[in-house]
């Protein structure tokens, strides 16, 4: 495997985690109810869409195909959430959910991260990089709502 192999890879990675952070969040909003909490929703909405969009961005500039979440994960993710908040639509059980994903995220890019190391550009593992801090920064934004 070449170099813009792995540098597609890793880029496809960030610009997929990202996809579900935008997919999940967007779902949420409709279902959170306390305000403060769909502000730190909002927040954190606009942080994925700005990583989302700067890996579409190095993508393209790379000449890399974007390798979106496939239907079938939108849906499995969609009707989770759904099942997920259908008994507990509280803010803490939202927040739990959040944080459990964000969890897999952050051991997800640490994976990637030791796994593309001495193989990816520089600034694409930078990009992950910034993707696991925000995640792990989440996690800890969401305590206080438990």
């Amino acid at each position: 495997m070449n170099e813009n192999n792995f540098n597609a890879e890793l880029l496809n990675f960030v610009y997929q985690n990202s996809q579900m952070g935008v997919d999940t969040i967007t779902q949420l909003l409709d279902i959170a109810q306390e305000e403060a909490f769909k502000e730190h929703l909002h927040a954190q909405l606009k942080e994925y869409r700005q990583i989302h969009d700067k890996a579409a961005q190095m993508l393209e500039a790379n000449g890399f195909n974007e390798e979106g979440l496939s239907a079938f994960e939108k849906i499995r993710t969609y009707l989770m959430i759904n099942f997920q908040t259908l008994s507990d639509d509280s803010t803490s059980h939202i927040a739990e959910m959040l944080m459990v994903g964000s969890n897999m995220g952050v051991i997800d890019a640490i994976k990637n991260i030791r796994k593309y190391k001495d193989l990816a550009e520089p600034d694409i593992l930078d990009l992950m990089e910034h993707l696991k801090k925000f995640e792990e920064n989440n996690v800890e934004r969401f305590k206080k709502y438990l």
